[in-house]
Protein backbone atom coordinates (compact mmCIF):
# COMPACT_ATOMS: atom_id res chain seq x y z
CA UNK A 1 0.00 0.00 0.00
CA UNK A 2 1.28 3.46 -0.85
CA UNK A 3 2.22 5.85 1.98
CA UNK A 4 0.31 8.57 0.13
CA UNK A 5 -3.03 6.77 0.45
CA UNK A 6 -5.89 9.14 1.19
CA UNK A 7 -6.86 7.36 4.41
CA UNK A 8 -3.45 7.94 6.04
CA UNK A 9 -3.09 11.34 7.74
CA UNK A 10 0.01 13.40 6.92
CA UNK A 11 2.95 12.84 9.24
CA UNK A 12 4.09 15.84 11.27
CA UNK A 13 7.60 16.34 12.61
CA UNK A 14 8.75 18.70 15.34
CA UNK A 15 11.80 20.87 14.77
CA UNK A 16 14.49 18.37 15.92
CA UNK A 17 12.98 15.55 13.83
CA UNK A 18 12.52 17.84 10.81
CA UNK A 19 16.11 19.04 11.11
CA UNK A 20 17.38 15.44 11.13
CA UNK A 21 15.16 14.66 8.13
CA UNK A 22 16.76 17.56 6.23
CA UNK A 23 20.29 17.00 7.50
CA UNK A 24 20.38 20.43 9.14
CA UNK A 25 20.78 21.56 12.71
CA UNK A 26 17.68 22.52 14.64
CA UNK A 27 19.07 26.05 15.01
CA UNK A 28 19.45 26.43 11.23
CA UNK A 29 15.84 25.36 10.77
CA UNK A 30 14.77 27.91 13.41
CA UNK A 31 16.69 30.63 11.54
CA UNK A 32 14.98 29.66 8.28
CA UNK A 33 11.65 30.04 10.07
CA UNK A 34 12.62 33.46 11.42
CA UNK A 35 13.80 34.80 8.06
CA UNK A 36 11.02 33.23 5.99
CA UNK A 37 13.41 31.18 3.87
CA UNK A 38 12.51 27.73 5.15
CA UNK A 39 9.85 25.13 4.56
CA UNK A 40 6.19 25.71 5.43
CA UNK A 41 5.29 24.95 9.04
CA UNK A 42 2.28 25.04 11.34
CA UNK A 43 1.87 26.07 14.96
CA UNK A 44 -0.20 23.85 17.20
CA UNK A 45 -0.52 25.73 20.42
CA UNK A 46 3.09 26.65 21.14
CA UNK A 47 4.54 23.79 19.10
CA UNK A 48 6.01 24.14 15.63
CA UNK A 49 5.39 21.17 13.35
CA UNK A 50 6.33 20.41 9.76
CA UNK A 51 4.52 18.15 7.31
CA UNK A 52 6.89 15.66 5.70
CA UNK A 53 5.43 16.63 2.30
CA UNK A 54 6.29 20.31 2.92
CA UNK A 55 9.85 19.42 3.91
CA UNK A 56 10.27 17.32 0.78
CA UNK A 57 8.78 20.07 -1.42
CA UNK A 58 11.26 22.59 0.03
CA UNK A 59 14.16 20.26 -0.74
CA UNK A 60 12.82 19.58 -4.23
CA UNK A 61 12.61 23.31 -4.89
CA UNK A 62 16.39 23.46 -4.72
CA UNK A 63 16.90 20.38 -6.89
CA UNK A 64 19.40 20.76 -9.75
CA UNK A 65 20.97 18.40 -12.26
CA UNK A 66 24.12 20.41 -12.80
CA UNK A 67 25.82 23.61 -11.73
CA UNK A 68 24.63 25.26 -14.93
CA UNK A 69 20.94 24.61 -14.19
CA UNK A 70 18.92 27.80 -14.05
CA UNK A 71 15.50 26.64 -12.90
CA UNK A 72 14.62 30.03 -11.45
CA UNK A 73 14.07 28.60 -7.99
CA UNK A 74 16.57 28.24 -5.21
CA UNK A 75 16.63 27.49 -1.52
CA UNK A 76 18.02 30.60 0.16
CA UNK A 77 20.47 30.41 3.06
CA UNK A 78 19.19 31.05 6.57
CA UNK A 79 19.90 34.78 6.75
CA UNK A 80 18.13 38.07 6.12
CA UNK A 81 17.02 38.62 2.52
CA UNK A 82 15.38 41.85 1.40
CA UNK A 83 13.64 40.01 -1.44
CA UNK A 84 11.95 37.65 1.02
CA UNK A 85 11.09 40.09 3.77
CA UNK A 86 10.71 43.79 2.89
CA UNK A 87 11.19 44.62 6.58
CA UNK A 88 14.89 43.82 6.13
CA UNK A 89 15.29 45.99 3.02
CA UNK A 90 15.80 49.22 5.02
CA UNK A 91 18.30 47.77 7.46
CA UNK A 92 21.99 48.23 6.74
CA UNK A 93 24.70 45.83 7.73
CA UNK A 94 26.97 46.87 10.53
Amino acid sequence: MSATATNIPPRYLRTPEAARFLGLSGRTLEKHRTYGTGPRYSKLGGRVVYRVDDLQAWVDRGSKQSTSDDTGEEVLPAKRHAAVSPAYADQTRR
